[in-house]
């Protein structure tokens, strides 16, 4: 079992996945050996700097990559069996019935020119087999689960407000009952009051219909609010995992904690945002060793020519040279 904390099957297990682009020729690896697991009804953040391969990760589960994306290793379980993640045929049958997907831009995910209560029908006929009469029944009565007024159903995506938009990708994705359903920065087009609403919504109908989520977001303050744990994403690997209490309390990556550092926090008087020095790095120039040293305050010389693996720390994993418990031996720290 891949996550430190399972004492049951999961509901997800992802094993070593490895997603890999074609550009201009060249194959540019985003993602390498994820591992983590998935209880039923946990919700779980995937946090990093744009380019740290979370979309990446949640659409390889979702079968969901674009052409020149390719699974180069790695599986994904669902309930204990094998997801055909690399073909687009055979999971088909899987998408939107056990793990869908609300994406981040509403207004380029839904149609414009069909009423939104069709589209909420429409995976509920093809996917569950039902009548027209039967889909269009469902369909109003998922547009109340989210919250929006039953004869708001008529209206065309434009007519809508972005929240409203967003609550009705959120109709789409529960169309077909799933068990899984992943959040692509659902919240950030969004106003702040409307995203605390969608984010208040997401949370009430996780525990109203059991369902696991996977949130992704650059913001750590958005997991502390409706996550359970959180999975810190790095230059395409996994660099911490562990409970979000015991993040926020003591983050052991210098990665995790500069992003802790980053969040203002007027209650304490912290209302100036400390960025991280330098810049994330690119597909085609990562860095040797640990893809993090060159930006890290406490790089020591074997950050730079070995990749820490991610090894079981306390409760939860870390890949830090500065934490080497899976080999009984710990590094002193020089801040």
């Amino acid at each position: 079992m891949t996550n430190s904390s399972q004492d049951k099957a999961p509901l997800l297990d992802v094993n070593c996945l490895s997603v890999d682009y074609g550009l201009k020729g060249v194959s540019l690896r985003a993602i390498d050996r994820v591992s983590f697991a998935l209880q039923a009804g946990e919700a779980v953040g995937l946090v990093g700097e744009s380019g740290s391969g979370k979309t990446t990760t949640a659409m390889a589960i979702a079968g969901l990559l674009s052409p020149n994306a390719r699974v180069s290793s790695g599986e994904v379980r669902y309930r204990g069996s094998r997801l055909p993640i690399d073909d687009d045929a055979a999971m088909r049958p899987h998408r939107w019935c056990e793990t869908s997907v609300v994406f981040q831009g509403a207004m380029n995910a839904l149609n414009p020119v069909h009423r939104i209560i069709k589209q909420i029908a429409e995976p509920c006929m093809l996917k569950l087999g039902m009548s027209r009469g039967e889909a269009t029944a469902r369909a109003r009565e998922l547009l109340g689960l989210v919250g929006i007024p039953t004869d708001r159903g008529s209206a065309y995506p434009h007519e809508l407000s972005g929240g409203m938009r967003q609550r009705v990708m959120i109709a789409m994705a529960l169309a077909c009952r799933p068990s899984i359903v992943i959040g692509d920065e659902p919240t950030t087009a969004l106003d702040v009051i409307t995203q605390a609403q969608i984010l208040k919504l997401l949370g009430e109908l996780r525990s109203r219909l059991s369902l696991a989520l996977i949130l992704i977001t650059h913001d750590l303050s958005v997991v502390a609010e409706c996550c359970d744990r959180v999975m810190i994403m790095y230059a395409g690997r996994i660099v911490e995992d562990g409970t979000v209490a015991e993040i926020f309390a003591q983050p052991k990556h210098p990665y995790t904690r500069l992003l802790i550092e980053s969040i203002p926090n007027p209650a304490s008087g912290k209302k100036m945002i400390r960025p991280i020095p330098g810049d994330p790095p690119n597909l085609v120039n990562r860095p040797s060793g640990c893809a993090f040293h060159p930006r890290c305050p406490s790089a020591m010389g074997v950050c730079g020519t070995e990749v820490p693996s991610l090894d079981q720390f306390g409760r939860g994993r870390v890949a830090c040279h500065l934490h080497r418990s899976s080999r009984g031996d710990k590094v002193a720290v020089h801040a």
